[in-house]
This record gives C-alpha cells, structure tokens and sequence, in this order.
C-alpha cells in the first residue's frame, strides 16, 4: 500500500508523484491551476462556508470544529465518494492531500487525514 500524505498548497511541493487533491472549497489565492498540479478538486468534502467562517482558523476552537466538521462528514456523499476515490489510488500511487491554511496543526486537513486513515486502516 502506498503512503497519504497531507501537503500544503503553498509549500513547494515535496512530492510531484502521486494522485494530487485540493481538499479546500475555496481556490487557494494566488495559485495558478497549472502550478498547483492537481489531479482532483474535492471542493465538496470541505468544510461548509458556515462552519468555515464560524472557525476562523482559531486554534481554540479547534476540537469543536473537528467534531462539527466529523458531523458534516458523515452526512456527505461527497466525502464517501473521496474516500474510495483515496483507496483506488492509494493501490497503485501515493495520495497527497492539498489545503491552504497557514496553521499546519489546527485546519480541516489534518482532521480529513486522520479520518481517511482511520477508515481505511493505514
């Protein structure tokens, strides 16, 4: 089984090979689509623009974000669609999720990353 990896968007990329996905719902600024090298957009498995706006990328309000962000998910055919999407890809490549916030510790990435994890058991 291949590796998941969690990147951000405006870092330089650390891995090219792989099956690159943005996991924002918003297009992060100021990164052309040529260069952000993406395979997919999973706008849909982000976090709503209310629960977005609400968390503001405090860090305090973090565990409550995570679990209203778990609610979200588990009501979202989008994410089930991601979810196997990941596992499809993960047979024959690595998968590098792509997100845009600044907090490296404290966004919808790592939430999104620990709960595909979980799932499918890696």
């Amino acid at each position: 089984m291949n590796e998941l990896k969690l990147e951000r968007i405006y870092d330089k990329p650390a891995d090219l090979d792989g099956w690159r996905i943005l996991i924002d719902r918003r297009w992060p600024r100021g990164i052309s689509k040529a260069n952000a090298h993406l395979n997919d957009w999973a706008k849909d498995s982000a976090p709503s623009e209310g629960l977005r706006k609400w968390f503001g990328h405090d860090p305090e309000k973090f565990g409550e974000f995570k679990e209203r962000y778990l609610k979200e998910l588990a009501d979202n055919p989008a994410f089930l669609k991601l979810l196997e999407d990941v596992k499809a890809h993960l047979q024959s490549d690595n998968v590098i999720l792509l997100y845009g916030a600044k907090d490296r510790e404290h966004n919808q990435g790592v939430v999104l990353t620990e709960l595909i994890k979980q799932m499918l058991n890696l």
